[in-house]
């Protein structure tokens, strides 16, 4: 980190990569926030990493260098022992004869630079000083050791036979001996810990007859990372279960937990779920890092319409704002950016969560606990005894919590939550299917989101790719429908997409990151007029291609032809 942090926001100002009001706001909250204006410069995506290593380093007089996707020769790597790699943040990644290049990510640490100074004079070296950023330094740094060969030597302290299903189960005692020791421990940390360097929303631990497979989701796609032997699953299952505070010796019915862990200075949430198969038993751990922050509109990808229809929804004082889409669609993240909207001193916000994934200073936040039977029915009538003005519920999941939404939106307060639909369309008939009467239904709801996440094209192997025909048809018909307001940015006529070849910063994917597509129905006189008369969807979709309305598809498709993501993402996520 840059020591002088105001002479670099100063200094950022000065050459037109901040604004100075963007500069004073970010020392502001840095004050209040309690995190330096580079760590917010990053957070709030101003400026690339990179970019901001790049520039420090003029401000420093030091080249910078980039080291994403940049495998390093093991030689090279370990002219600087790993321990005093890590301990320095450096990294040794060239050598030009009797030179090498080492990266510092803090440069101004004078005892790093002596140690480096150090080990060149011993090697009978020069050293060439680079600055480099955060993430180029994790990510060479796992060169050291890749995860195969961090858990290969955590599994080298384990003998086979204490982990053989029979032992564990008739020995539980022995078990819980074992999980507590060094090598499982550091085995669960080492398989978490990569998947938060990996950028991984969730982690899988499945286990079969021979092996068991940890798989993590990034950017919504499961890959798999690691195959172990079968003997360590329980072995695995059962830390994880020490960790969560969940029955040890409880492996026939599914159970939830939570975790708390640092790591690399960071409090990271892990949501757990263990579920009984026939192979043992899988756990699913759901990674929420709470030092997030709350994304903007704009940061999740919606379009400029969509964004005016949003603020024109949360503006009226009472009344069912719904997001619908899939698990894993970004529904929640989407509902706690509009929170943050609505987040001011006159508002007294209340949220019921299962569980809790941000949390929100101003925002009175409560989670369901269903041992207890404090579910989204009993919660929902006490919130209602606590005075709010805004109502967020997790999910509308049965007849009595869609009743109570309707009367709490009927008398004076706006509610905020999520359904289980295909489309924005078919929420009508979903609730009224629920219980809600149409003539009450039809007077309180205001806004419907429909919601995806398609993966963005990765800006480093971009190249332009030419659809065959059948598909430029199809796209043609999507696009016959679409308002001219929406293809303001878009050449229709030249019809150009993108996608992406594959490369080391990707991971050969061809994809990093992820952006909301959608589709918002905005509750005029004449559609509740149609749904007071029963909602039938064909009287509804005519309305709504009087309006204007996008699809979800044709949102999806005019972002592929932007180059923000491709036309195979267009049909996973959508209709096309």
């Amino acid at each position: 980190m840059f020591k002088d942090q105001n002479q670099l926001l100063k200094f950022l100002a000065a050459n037109n990569w901040l604004s100075s009001t963007e500069a004073e706001q970010i020392r502001v909250e840095s004050e209040s926030a309690k995190k330096s204006p580079e760590e917010l410069i990053i957070t709030d995506n101003l400026i690339n990493e990179e970019k901001l290593t790049e520039i420090k380093g003029k401000l420093l007089k030091l080249p910078a260098a980039d080291l994403k996707g940049r495998s390093i020769s093991p030689k090279i790597l370990r002219i600087i022992p790993q321990e005093v790699a890590d301990n320095y943040q450096i990294i040794a990644f060239d050598q030009v004869k009797s030179e090498f290049s080492v990266g510092f990510v803090d440069p101004q640490n004078f005892k790093a630079v002596e140690a480096v100074e150090f080990l060149a004079q011993k090697s009978n070296l020069k050293v060439k000083i680079f600055i480099i950023s955060k993430s180029s330094f994790k990510e060479v740094f796992r060169q050291y050791q890749g995860l195969a060969k961090e858990v290969e030597e955590a599994l080298g302290g384990v003998v086979d036979d204490v982990f053989s299903d029979k032992t564990s189960l008739q020995k539980a005692e022995k078990l819980e001996e074992v999980v507590k020791g060094a090598p499982v421990s550091k085995m669960v940390l080492v398989i978490i810990r990569h998947a938060i360097d990996g950028r991984a929303s969730d982690i899988h631990i499945e286990p079969s007859a021979t092996e068991t497979r940890v798989r993590y989701r990034v950017d919504g796609i499961l890959r798999t990372s690691l195959v172990l032997p079968r003997y360590i699953h329980s072995a695995i299952v059962a830390r994880i279960k020490v960790l969560a505070n969940l029955k040890l010796d409880e492996t026939r019915k599914p159970q939830d937990g939570r975790i708390r862990l640092t790591i690399d200075d960071r409090d990271i949430d892990f949501r757990v779920s263990t579920l009984p198969l026939y192979e043992g038993e899988k756990v699913v751990l759901r990674i929420l890092d709470p030092s997030n922050k709350i994304p903007s509109l704009e940061s999740l990808g919606f379009n400029k319409e969509h964004i005016n229809l949003i603020k024109e929804g949360i503006k009226r004082p009472h009344g069912l704002f719904l997001l619908t889409g899939p698990t894993g669609s970004g529904k929640t993240t989407t509902l706690y950016t509009v929170l943050s909207m609505l987040n001011q001193d006159g508002n007294n916000i209340v949220t019921l969560e299962d569980p809790i994934e941000y949390y929100i200073a101003g925002i009175n936040q409560s989670q369901i606990e269903p041992e207890i039977e404090y579910n989204f029915v009993n919660g929902l009538r006490s919130i209602l005894r606590q005075d709010p003005n805004i109502i967020m519920l997790g999910e509308i999941r049965d007849e009595e919590t869609t009743k109570l939404v309707i009367h709490a939106s009927l008398t004076g307060h706006m509610v905020l939550s999520t359904l289980h639909t295909n489309d924005a369309v078919g929420a009508i008939p979903r609730l009224i299917d629920l219980g809600a009467e149409p003539f009450l239904l039809s007077s309180v709801i205001n806004t419907i989101m429909a919601q995806r996440l398609a993966r963005k094209i990765c800006p480093d192997c971009k190249k332009e790719f030419n659809p065959p025909a059948d598909m430029i048809k199809r796209i043609k018909s999507q696009l016959s429908t679409v308002p001219e307001k929406y293809l303001a940015e878009v050449d229709v006529l030249k019809l150009t997409f993108w996608k992406g070849e594959g490369c080391a910063h990707c991971g050969n994917l061809g994809y990093q990151g992820r952006i909301a597509a959608a589709e918002i129905i905005n509750i005029t006189p004449k559609l509740r007029e149609i749904i007071n008369r029963g909602a039938k969807v064909g009287e509804i979709e005519a309305e709504l291609k009087n309006q204007g309305f996008i699809t979800l598809t044709q949102d999806c498709l005019i972002k592929a032809m932007k180059g923000i993501t491709t036309l195979d993402e267009v049909v996973r996520v959508s209709q096309l």
